[in-house]
C-alpha cells in the first residue's frame, strides 16, 4: 500500500475538485452509491501501531467520518466494533472486509441509536465481543435540511436529538464503569455548533450541545484517568449530505465556499480520531479540534 500520507501535496486539489452531481439518497443513504464516492482512507492510510490492542467502539462507522476512523483505527492495531442503522449493511460488510484485512476483529452491530434499550445494549455487546473498551468514537449523526422552522417536525426534532445528544447520555453512562486510565472519549460536532445554518436548525443546536456536553464531561471524568476530545468537522462529502442533509441546490458546489474552495473528504479527518485516541494526546482533553477548510470556529 503507498503511503500517500507521507507525500507533500497542493491541499486545494489533493481531493475531489469542483462540482458534485445532484443526487439524492433515502436517508440514511449508502456511500456506495454516491457519486463519487467518499474518500475513507481506504487506499491511502497507512498504520504505524499506535494503538495496538485497543478496543474500539465506533457509532456511524459503516460510512463517512466514522468509517475513516474505524479504517485508520484497525491499521493502527485496534479491534473495532462498529454500530450503523440496518440499512447501511452493504456499507458495514466492506468495512469488515478492511478491518480484517489490517489483521484485527471487526464486530457489526446495527441498530437505532435513538432507541435507548439498543444504545445501552451496543455497549454492553461491544465490551463482551471486544473484552473490554478503550475508545468510544462517537461519529453517528442525523442531519435533514428544513427551510423554515414552520416545516420543522417534532418528530423530526426529537429524532435529531434522540440520535445526536441522548445517545452520548446513555453510551457513556454504560461505557464509563468499564473505561480504565488511558482511555478516550471522542465525540463529534460541527462547524454548525458555531456558524449555523438557516435550514439546520434542529442539528446545528445539536452540534452546540455536544460541544457543551463533551467539555463538561472532560472535566467530570479527568479524574480517572479518561480523557475527552470533540472534532469539529466543516464541510464533508459523506451520505449525511445526499440523504437529506442538504438541500438538493446546495449540491453541486458543496464546500466551495470554504477557503480550500472545496469539500473535505472523511479521509482527512481520521488522523485526528487516531491522535485523540492515542497517548501522544495524553495532556489533550476538552478541546475541540476543526477540520473545516479554512472556516474557522469561532
Amino acid at each position: 500500500m503507498a503511503n500517500h500520507q507521507s507525500k507533500i501535496q497542493d491541499p486545494r486539489n489533493q481531493y475531489h475538485t469542483g462540482e458534485y452531481p445532484q443526487q439524492k439518497q433515502p436517508a440514511p443513504g449508502v456511500q456506495a452509491k454516491m457519486d463519487p464516492v467518499p474518500d475513507c482512507g481506504e487506499s491511502s492510510y497507512v498504520g504505524s501501531g499506535r494503538l495496538k490492542d485497543r478496543k474500539a467502539l465506533v457509532t456511524g462507522g459503516d460510512s463517512g467520518i466514522g468509517r475513516a476512523a474505524a479504517i485508520a483505527y484497525a491499521r493502527e492495531g485496534a479491534d473495532v466494533v462498529i454500530n450503523y442503522l440496518p440499512a447501511e449493511q452493504e456499507d458495514a460488510e466492506q468495512v469488515k472486509v478492511l478491518i480484517e484485512e489490517a489483521g484485527r476483529k471487526a464486530v457489526l452491530i446495527p441498530g437505532d441509536l435513538s432507541d435507548e434499550k439498543f444504545a445501552r445494549s451496543l455497549v454492553q455487546q461491544a465490551i463482551k465481543e471486544l473484552g473490554g473498551l478503550d475508545i468510544l468514537a462517537l461519529v453517528a449523526g442525523k442531519q435533514t435540511a428544513v427551510e423554515e422552522i414552520a416545516g420543522l417536525t417534532s418528530e423530526q426534532f426529537q429524532k435529531t436529538y434522540a440520535v445526536n445528544v441522548f445517545a452520548l447520555f446513555w453510551i457513556t453512562q454504560e461505557a464509563l464503569p468499564h473505561l480504565k486510565p488511558g482511555a478516550s472519549i471522542i465525540t463529534t460536532s460541527s462547524i454548525q455548533a458555531y456558524q449555523p445554518s438557516p435550514h439546520l436548525l434542529d442539528y446545528a443546536s445539536t452540534k452546540a450541545a455536544i460541544l457543551n456536553y463533551s467539555r463538561g464531561l472532560a472535566k467530570q471524568v479527568a479524574e480517572k484517568g479518561i480523557r475527552v476530545n470533540v472534532v469539529a468537522p466543516g464541510p464533508i462529502w459523506t451520505a449525511l449530505q445526499i440523504s437529506g442533509g442538504q438541500t438538493q441546490e446546495k449540491i453541486p458546489k458543496f464546500g466551495q465556499q470554504t477557503p480550500m474552495k472545496r469539500a473535505g473528504q472523511p479521509a482527512e479527518l481520521a488522523p485526528i480520531y487516531v491522535y485523540l485516541a492515542s497517548q501522544e494526546s495524553s495532556y489533550v482533553t476538552a478541546e475541540v479540534h476543526g477540520v473545516c477548510g479554512g472556516e474557522h470556529l469561532g
